[in-house]
């Protein structure tokens, strides 16, 4: 199994085994595209995003995985009561992976988690769906 999809499937175990503000199961997918009827439920997308390698030094290599979360729900009102639980949420994830190493992938180690943007104003608008994606990055030395 290549590096980045099994700690893409760590992540999505991580997720699973704790609980948050609002009930979800994360699933890994390569892209976060649903039909807008399906999102009417909370949608946690685990996505591989990117991979870097470098050297440490002669026998030391490092590596940084960064792995995309998507957090996607339509939405019948663009309310703040409707809005908030869901930033609510994208913040809990992000910061339920800081600072520690994966469970399921131990030699993974958090290094930093950006949002873009919080959210896609874009996708509020025209389809009044909630979309926030944010980035995390691991570290990995071998």
């Amino acid at each position: 199994m290549p590096l980045i999809t099994a700690v893409a499937d760590a992540v999505v175990a991580e997720l699973n085994s704790k609980t948050f503000s609002l009930p979800f199961t994360a699933q890994r997918h390569y892209q976060p595209h649903y039909e807008l009827k399906d999102l009417k439920s909370l949608h946690v997308t685990v996505i591989p995003n990117g991979l870097t390698t470098g050297n440490l030094g002669r026998r030391v290599q490092q590596q940084e995985v960064a792995i995309d979360i998507a957090v996607q729900q339509k939405l019948t009102k663009e309310t703040n009561a409707d809005l908030d639980p869901l930033l609510a949420l994208a913040e809990e994830i992000a910061e339920s992976f800081q600072p520690q190493r994966l469970t399921a992938y131990p030699s993974a180690i958090w290094r930093q988690t950006e949002f873009r943007a919080i959210y896609s104003a874009e996708h509020l608008h025209q389809n009044r769906q909630f979309t926030s994606v944010m980035t995390i990055t691991f570290k990995i030395m071998t």
